[in-house]
């Protein structure tokens, strides 16, 4: 029988991506990508998708390499809180309590996976209230929809590059309370990669084996839009922007998402993407490819661009 699923996490909720171009990575999100900026702190401004029920999903913070900074997470109550804390601790990752974490949310407890990635939870977090010239017309949604560049509406997930995909898994469906959806098996039996997911969505986090055996670097960062189209539209934008475009639209195999990769000027990838399937199944069992089955490219067959395996933040030789 399988485990029981730990439901302390309720979702991802921000993510703190390094940028050493600090202006044109905010011009990228804010005009390109369509983000509102809604603060700013020391060298970091904080941005949001027209989605996002939380102040904020992005903290964009100037740093001499792209990379990750952190990933936030929401815990279901103040208790939830607790036991999760107490958890990671007794692992010997954590780093421990903080007062004060970013500026939408109190007490924090802060953590790193086994490979190095840092991470926090929180429960107390400040909920958008818009100005006048973006009230919604609609009162079920957080702001209005500005239509600007590529429309992006929410934080969706992102990848992590991991030299041990195994430990990484482990400790988040362990100690944090994720579950698996879909994993890679390699011919030699270990696992290349795994889809995480907390909420019914098929993952909010994926560990991806870092080919350079690096630790601790960042893949890609994703945010959603609307429908497939507005992907296309998106790539339409990203041309006539002279943003690089390192894999075109399709749609992938894991998941079923409908994307466009493209780099930001600071040098992370971020992709857009719409689609993907739900998971309702309380026992659901992991879906497992195999490495000749990955080999075979996207869901039509399209080939995946070499640098997909090679490339992350911060760049190593």
């Amino acid at each position: 029988m399988a485990q029981e699923q730990i439901h302390d996490v309720a979702h991802l909720g921000h993510v703190e991506l390094l940028t050493p171009k600090p202006n044109e990575s905010l011009h990228f999100f804010k005009e390109i990508l369509g983000m509102e900026e809604v603060a700013r702190q020391g060298q970091s401004v904080y941005l949001r998708g027209w989605g996002d029920y939380q102040l904020y999903s992005l903290k964009l913070t100037e740093s001499p390499q792209a990379g990750l900074g952190h990933i936030g997470m929401r815990t279901f109550s103040p208790a939830a809180l607790e036991r999760r804390a107490l958890a990671i601790e007794k692992t010997g990752y954590g780093i421990g309590w903080a007062e004060q974490g970013d500026i939408d949310h109190g007490l924090t407890y802060r953590f790193t996976d086994p490979d190095g990635h840092r991470m926090e939870i929180y429960y107390e977090a400040v909920k958008y209230t818009p100005p006048a010239e973006l009230r919604p017309s609609l009162k079920n949604q957080p702001q209005k929809n500005t239509a600007r560049g590529a429309n992006i509406r929410q934080l969706d997930h992102l990848n992590l590059l991991t030299s041990n995909v195994d430990a990484d898994s482990q400790f988040m469906m362990e100690h944090v309370g994720f579950k698996m959806s879909e994993q890679l098996i390699l011919d030699d039996g270990k696992r290349g990669a795994a889809w995480l997911h907390v909420t019914n969505k098929s993952y909010e986090i994926a560990y991806t084996s870092d080919k350079t055996g690096a630790k601790g670097r960042l893949h890609h960062l994703t945010f959603n839009v609307e429908s497939r189209e507005a992907v296309l539209r998106a790539a339409d934008i990203f041309l006539d922007n002279g943003v690089y475009i390192e894999f075109a639209p399709s749609k992938h195999a894991a998941n079923q998402t409908f994307f466009v990769y493209v780099y930001e000027p600071g040098g992370n990838r971020i992709e857009l993407c719409a689609g993907g399937y739900l998971i309702f199944a309380p026992d659901w069992e992991p879906i497992t490819w195999t490495q000749a089955e990955r080999a075979k490219g996207q869901a039509w067959g399209n080939a995946t661009v070499p640098t997909f395996h090679t490339y992350g933040t911060p760049a190593v030789e």
